[in-house]
């Protein structure tokens, strides 16, 4: 039986592939209560802004990372237009404006969004279906790969989920040969090699400099917890290990309360990602996650947690000896 010709995507929509290279970014009103009502008016669920995708995009692409690429205005893209400000000498205030995405463009020259297809070995994964949430049944698992090709593509992507797929409507994502509209990210990697980083707990965020001071990279970052915070000071890198195990022992970490010993295989769902930066206080470290979309928004076990594609690009240019201060 012949299947449908494959969904066109970048067309038209409100994320078509002209919207998010060009639609100019409005901040959204604010709502003002209904007269003679005492209820404020309902929220709406917050729909992607192409302009927002641009900016973001931009951001990466600058090496301010505003995590997962979502089109929305959160709090990680708030500090990433507040980072990118500050090292441009602009007044700081967090708020897109025409100098902000002007100054971007400049940085970050070529098209925004470029076009994907899916090929066999996309849609063969292997891929896990349910990922296992409980620390013991992540233990029994053969891999801790992708849930699905398309945690597989946002992931690559640097996106959301939704925001794939908001981009692609009507797309078979298991269809070889579907084009997809997704954004053209910076994979290259950072300018020079890390000299020093600063772990910057208040505002949930991580700075990279070179060995004469310059900031080479900001990323966003879940850091600490209350019951087990991150430390305080200054640590050293002891190295770097890509797609490791993750082990949890009972006997030498203060949180959880499993009795047993696990080893989780390694994989993009692996408790800690696909890279773990290994840091001279043990069980600390700056390490992926399986859930980009969270970082900056919930608590870590005492570590420093950024998108898995944000801890591959700092691991590429840190060695042993790397200064860490927690400040």
């Amino acid at each position: 039986e012949a299947k449908a010709p494959a969904a066109q995507v970048g067309q038209t929509g409100p994320l078509s592939r002209d919207a998010i290279e060009n639609a100019a970014y409005a901040p959204p009103a604010q709502p003002t209560p209904q007269q003679g009502s005492a209820q404020p008016p309902a929220q709406t669920q917050a729909q992607p802004d192409p302009a927002l995708i641009r900016a973001q995009v931009l951001l990466e692409r600058a090496r301010f990372s505003p995590g997962a690429i979502d089109g929305l205005a959160g709090s990680n893209m708030k500090q990433a237009i507040s980072a990118f400000q500050k090292a441009q000498g602009l007044p700081v205030n967090g708020q897109l404006d025409a100098e902000v995405m002007g100054r971007l463009r400049a940085v970050g020259a070529g098209a925004i969004t470029t076009t994907y297809q899916i090929t066999q070995q996309d849609i063969a994964g292997p891929y896990l279906g349910a990922v296992p949430t409980d620390l013991a049944a992540q233990g029994q698992a053969e891999h801790m790969g992708y849930a699905n090709i398309v945690e597989a593509l946002a992931e690559r992507f640097h996106v959301t989920e939704a925001l794939l797929r908001a981009m692609n409507p009507g797309a078979d994502f298991n269809r070889v040969g579907q084009s997809l509209l997704v954004p053209a990210v910076n994979h290259t990697p950072l300018p020079a090699d890390v000299d020093h980083i600063d772990v910057d707990k208040s505002e949930g965020s991580v700075r990279a400099f070179d060995a004469d001071g310059k900031l080479i990279a900001y990323f966003p970052a879940t850091i600490g917890s209350g019951d087990n915070p991150t430390p305080t000071g200054t640590v050293k890198v002891n190295g770097v290990a890509r797609n490791p195990d993750y082990t949890y022992d009972p006997s030498k970490l203060s949180y959880g309360d499993g009795k047993e010993k696990v080893v989780v295989k390694p994989g993009p769902n692996n408790p800690v990602g696909v890279v773990w930066i290994d840091l001279n206080k043990p069980s600390y470290g700056i390490h992926g996650t399986p859930d980009p979309e969270l970082v900056g928004k919930t608590a870590s076990h005492g570590c420093v947690r950024l998108t898995n594609w944000d801890a591959w690009t700092l691991a590429d240019k840190v060695k042993p000896g790397v200064t860490v201060r927690f400040i």
